[in-house]
């Protein structure tokens, strides 16, 4: 009898898989990177096929690891790294470009142009977005109007588009052999493409991007039977795929926030802040995504905002990468940890441009406060602020959209490690910061919405059982010096607006 089931979690730098027990519990994992691509400045690639074989390679290493075979798994769930475009072969199964990931800022002049003309409005309204770099309608553009035969092959409907959910689970059904073509509705709704009321292509935002709708996967809920596994190797034997989930949305549900007005933080390559909202559709008079939340079932959509912020966890990998001053992420906490607080140094990673509250694609990263005095030890401290500050330009943001002030926040992903940028979290934004036993919510969540399509939980009631806190921060910084920081902080904001022309 099967007894498990397993997540996929493909997410910006790396794929895992991993196994989970009824309560909740991690039974197995394994994890692979995949090559980060970057052929000029701004512009952030993928190989898909890498991405497959890794999806492909760390399954069967999981359930080698537990010793467990596909008779174990009642179903499996799928969650990702939601913007990035892959366009493929439906015949070959070859991808036409390497898929363009979310952080990837080359179609400002695309998001531009929509601001200008009125479109940005509509589509404001319609999917909830404000015109960016950074969802999923410029980025096919880009691909139809600059790689060889691909406008041709889509109009013929031979070629198709996916986000990274889409593509797994097209190759996980059979690929050229059957494959589905899917995606839920929590993925579509990151392309602009999507209406938030029909849950369904809408075509007149297809025409602002000359986006054929033969491209276009089936949305589908988050929850439900898509297909079964073909591949071969442990997984081969028709293991049902009954989850999707974009990773926010499944931390979301990971961090079993099923009510109205509960809210999740999830630190990873980027920052994501959802506050769920219901059935009801918020619109953002404050910078935020209206987005939806799940969907389970013919159940009806859950909504939530979003704070997107892009650059958090990546910007640690910057200073291990590109700086050189650490050796990996632990490090950070221990240079920080070398000095008492930032030295007067602030560092705002715009890398690409700032997200959530700001939306400014022509702003670009910046240290400002410099003196013969700061150490990298200043350096890594102010990392890790600027992971926190950005949290809280979030929440102010969502306090002031919904009138709903946090009481605590709820966080995972892999930054919660570090003790002190959590203790930081807490202070900067003044009330406490709990982190869960499974740390991991975004795999998590695609598990749960995957085994509540086959009966395996019963429902949220008993998902919420399985929820258990781990760690509490509490603030310590004095409201003064709270106040006095993020003044500082919005100040050094300013400094990296207007760096970029943007047409």
């Amino acid at each position: 009898m099967a007894e498990y089931v397993g997540a996929i979690d493909q997410g910006t730098t790396s794929t895992r898989f991993m196994i989970f027990d009824h309560d909740g519990r991690e039974v197995a994992r394994h994890q692979l990177e995949h090559e980060q691509i970057l052929p000029r400045a701004g512009w952030v690639e993928h190989n898909p096929v890498e991405i497959w074989e890794r999806t492909s390679s760390v399954i069967q290493t999981a359930l080698n690891r537990a010793r467990l075979t596909y008779r174990d798994l009642v179903a499996i769930g799928i969650t990702n790294q939601r913007e990035t475009t892959v366009v493929w072969d439906r015949n070959t199964g070859r991808p036409y470009y390497n898929a363009i990931v979310w952080q990837d800022t080359r179609t400002d002049r695309i998001a531009s142009a929509l601001e200008r003309d009125g479109r940005g409005e509509v589509i404001r309204t319609k999917a909830g977005l404000p015109p960016a770099t950074y969802f999923s309608g410029g980025k096919i553009q880009w691909i139809l109007e600059n790689v060889d035969g691909v406008r041709e092959a889509a109009e013929r409907g031979d070629a198709i588009f996916g986000t990274t959910d889409t593509w797994v689970a097209w190759n996980l059904t059979g690929g050229i052999e059957g494959g589905v073509h899917v995606t839920d509705v929590t993925n579509a709704s990151r392309t602009m493409l999507m209406d938030l009321e029909t849950l369904q292509w809408d075509d007149e935002l297809l025409s602002f991007f000359g986006v054929p709708r033969a491209m276009l996967p089936e949305i589908r809920s988050s929850s439900e039977h898509y297909g079964t596994t073909t591949i071969h190797g442990p997984v081969a034997g028709e293991v049902s795929i009954t989850g999707i989930l974009g990773d926010q949305q499944a931390a979301t549900v990971g961090q079993v926030c099923f009510e109205p007005g509960e809210a999740k933080n999830t630190y990873g390559t980027g920052n994501f802040m959802l506050l769920n909202t219901g059935t009801e559709i918020v619109r953002s008079k404050a910078g935020l995504l209206t987005t939806p939340a799940y969907r389970f079932g013919d159940a009806p959509c859950v909504y939530a905002l979003e704070g997107s912020i892009a650059v958090t966890g990546s910007a640690v990998q910057w200073l291990r990468d590109q700086l050189g001053i650490i050796s990996g992420a632990a490090q950070s906490e221990a240079l920080a940890r070398q000095v008492e607080d930032n030295g007067g140094v602030y560092f705002v990673p715009a890398f690409s441009g700032l997200f959530a509250p700001y939306w400014r694609s022509d702003a670009r990263g910046a240290i400002v406060g410099l003196s013969r005095y700061n150490t990298n030890a200043h350096l890594a401290r102010a990392t890790l602020e600027a992971i926190c500050f950005q949290s809280r330009d979030v929440a102010e943001a969502m306090e002031q959209d919904s009138g709903v002030r946090l009481e605590v926040l709820k966080v995972d992903g892999g930054v919660t490690a570090n003790e002190l940028c959590m203790q930081i979290q807490a202070d900067v934004l003044g009330v406490p910061v709990s982190r869960p036993v499974v740390a991991e919510t975004t795999a998590l969540g695609a598990a749960y919405a995957a085994g509540l399509a086959v009966g395996f939980w019963s429902g949220t009631d008993e998902l919420r059982a399985n929820w258990n806190e781990d760690t509490r921060w509490t603030p310590q910084w004095s409201g003064e010096r709270r106040d006095e920081a993020f003044a500082r902080w919005r100040k050094a904001v300013q400094r990296t607006l207007d760096w970029v022309d943007v047409d």
